[in-house]
């Protein structure tokens, strides 16, 4: 099964439409997507907007592949869990995002070979087409420290806390 995910924070319809696409190209029915706040309907995959934090890591747990937004919980998620992740950054310059901080995070990420990255709707096909049959839901080699974990979510809720203060008071 492959999950897909581009979590809460705004559309990213040119990916849930690749994906969509793809699928249907392929005869691919093992597809579930959450597709956030978005105005395309897939015709080839099973999809709800929104899911919960139970249900998200469900679909994590069972699925052999990964394809998500570069957004850090769905990568740490899929890290924590050994699972292989595809990821397709959202970039500003199509209104996908107000900076292009997930292209950075998607590099980074990507150099020391914990996801695969594809950074537009071509080379993500590419990819699935590449790891179209994975063989199994099996943890992947490499072993992700919890502290790494712990330290990454520690990060992020300092920087969501400043970023909600500073909205706050403006």
């Amino acid at each position: 099964m492959i999950f897909v995910t581009v979590g809460t924070q705004g559309r990213f319809d040119r990916l849930i439409r690749a994906i969509d696409e793809w699928a249907g190209t392929r005869g691919r029915t093992d597809i579930f997507a959450q597709t956030g706040p978005s105005d395309f309907h897939p015709l080839h995959i099973r999809s709800a907007p929104f899911i919960g934090a139970d249900e998200f890591r469900q679909h994590v747990e069972v699925a052999s592949l990964i394809v998500a937004h570069a957004g850090m919980g769905s990568i740490i998620t899929a890290l924590e869990l050994g699972k292989r992740i595809l990821v397709m950054p959202r970039r500003a310059d199509l209104g996908e995002h107000r900076n292009d901080h997930q292209m950075a995070t998607a590099q980074r990420f990507s150099e020391q070979g914990r996801i695969l990255t594809a950074m537009d709707q071509q080379e993500l096909c590419e990819k699935l087409d590449q790891l179209q049959n994975p063989t199994s839901s099996e943890r992947l080699n490499f072993e992700v420290s919890p502290n790494l974990i712990r330290t990454i979510r520690m990060f992020i809720e300092t920087k969501s806390v400043q970023f909600n203060d500073k909205d706050a008071s403006a």
